[in-house]
């Protein structure tokens, strides 16, 4: 059958030169190129890290050290308090001052007078005043105890 409406006519097509040609980076060297920064940055990142652990790891153990040794120290110095406490508590016996008394040579007193006023507000003596006796002579050291005077 033939057609008798008219066709639609064509436009008229022609071949136009391409825009100058501006240099094309491969696919695979853009890629790259974009993703090197974004590496270097975590790599730098986790070695940043890394080290910062360290760093704190090592802080950590001096402190650690060092809390140590002060608690050592501490301890010691307790134990030498408690040492020192009880040579107070041994020193203040009347035992231990009556030795001490002994070894200096000191003697018990004797019968004390005392003073008292009187109604009238004259002195009276009350007691009789005994002096105390010599201490005895200390006893010699033999000459083959006695340490060598040189000191050697």
């Amino acid at each position: 059958m033939p057609r008798t409406a008219p066709r639609p006519s064509r436009p008229q097509l022609s071949v136009v030169a391409p825009p100058a040609a501006r240099p094309r980076r491969s696919p695979r060297r853009s890629l790259r190129s974009r993703r090197a920064p974004f590496v270097l940055l975590v790599v730098a990142l986790l070695a940043g890290t890394t080290l910062g652990l360290l760093v704190l790891n090592t802080a950590i153990a001096v402190d650690s050290l060092e809390a140590s040794r002060l608690r050592a120290e501490n301890t010691s110095r307790a134990q030498e308090v408690q040492r020192l406490e009880q040579q107070v508590i041994d020193g203040n016996t009347p035992a231990a001052i009556a030795q001490a008394a002994i070894e200096a040579r000191l003697v018990p007193a004797g019968p004390a007078a005392y003073l008292v006023l009187g109604p009238d507000g004259a002195p009276v003596l009350r007691g009789e005043p005994v002096p105390a006796e010599a201490p005895p002579a200390p006893a010699e050291v033999p000459p083959a105890a006695a340490p060598p005077a040189g000191g050697n």
